[in-house]
């Protein structure tokens, strides 16, 4: 019988747990470099916040290419005037990790990791987010989930079978390998690269007439020369029709074309989670963009108390907003609340 109860007592206290509700000044969703810099400002004026992050600390750093080089130089990428020291002209994704991480770290910021955001509702000026492991509520609410979760897919057949990814982590499993590597985007023409250095079998499946113009202007030269001289194949104005186990299907010229495969990788780029901000109120644009309405000056959103900082920013045009031009949302959005009072 003591066992027995003790046991219902555990179950009891975990039920307690399990339905706790806390209350916060501010809730901050999403712990990028960008959420970071908003729980720095909170911070600095002694406010109660908390950080939900639905991953790892800086998730989408932590997704990218292990060999990736950001675009920006270091101190384009700094927040709240904290240095960042590389040890290269411009910083790689291991080093903005370690940077990031020491900030969150060395200001004790508020942050819970792991932990989604299901819904956003507002009543009586109040906030109410629910995630999965728990319910908070707060005065304001600040997303800045970035883009990097929803894939765009290419809604082809066989595009479930397991040799498909959506994401570039290395190149070495790819050695070898027949290897299709779809889109002319930065992280697209890094992995053909990437891929056919470490003995892979490259071909691109590019949808426009070239390599994209917003490729890293040193890497750009690289790509087009690998392809003139034969050591990556690429299709132009080309789309998949079809993925099965050993080929793709590609239509070239108005003709289908197979091409023996043994791996896709497809970066064709990823989506803001939308549904998300449209279940929390947030109007998005009708022109097909789905950019979300809001004050330039204060980020706040059409919800009043409700804000928008980084990539978010964008809807559908992700290249938009990035670290070095949105990490300013954060104090606007401070400075913005600080007038307007909770």
């Amino acid at each position: 019988m003591f066992w027995i109860a003790l046991i219902i007592q555990n179950i009891a206290k975990r039920k307690i747990y399990i339905l706790k509700e806390e209350h916060f000044d501010i809730i901050i969703i999403g712990a990028g470099p960008i959420g970071i810099a908003c729980a720095l400002e909170c911070k600095k004026r002694n406010w109660n916040y908390l950080v939900v992050e639905k991953g790892a600390l800086t998730n989408s750093l932590f997704n990218y290419p292990k060999n990736m080089t950001f675009f920006s130089t270091s101190e384009k990428l700094e927040i709240n005037a904290i240095p960042f020291i590389s040890n290269n002209p411009k910083p790689n994704r291991d080093e903005a990790l370690e940077y990031y991480r020491r900030v969150t770290t060395s200001n004790q910021l508020n942050i819970r990791l792991f932990e989604t955001v299901d819904r956003i509702e507002k009543a009586n000026e109040n906030f109410t987010i629910k995630t999965d492991k728990a319910t908070y509520h707060s005065k304001k609410t600040i997303v800045c989930t970035g883009f990097y979760d929803i894939p765009k897919l290419l809604n082809v057949p066989g595009e479930h079978l397991e040799k498909v990814t959506h994401y570039y982590k290395e190149a070495h499993n790819y050695a070898l390998q027949n290897v299709m590597v779809v889109g002319a985007s930065n992280s697209a023409v890094d992995a053909a690269l990437e891929v056919w250095r470490k003995g892979g079998h490259v071909t691109m499946v590019i949808r426009g007439k070239e390599i994209g113009d917003r490729v890293k202007y040193w890497v750009r030269p690289d790509i087009i020369n690998r392809i003139k001289e034969g050591s990556i194949t690429a299709y132009f104005n080309t789309e998949i029709t079809e993925i099965k186990q050993n080929e793709v299907i590609i239509k070239h010229d108005n003709e289908d074309v197979a091409i023996p495969n043994d791996f896709v990788i497809a970066l064709t780029g990823y989506l803001p989670n939308f549904e998300l901000l449209k279940n929390s109120g947030i109007t998005l644009s009708s022109d097909g963009k789905n950019i979300p309405q809001y004050n330039p000056k204060t980020m706040e959103s059409n919800v009043k108390g409700f804000y928008l900082a980084g990539v978010v920013c964008g809807g559908k045009e992700t290249h938009k907003w990035f670290i070095e031009n949105s990490r300013i949302h954060a104090k606007l959005i401070a400075e913005h609340i600080e007038k307007s009072k909770f």
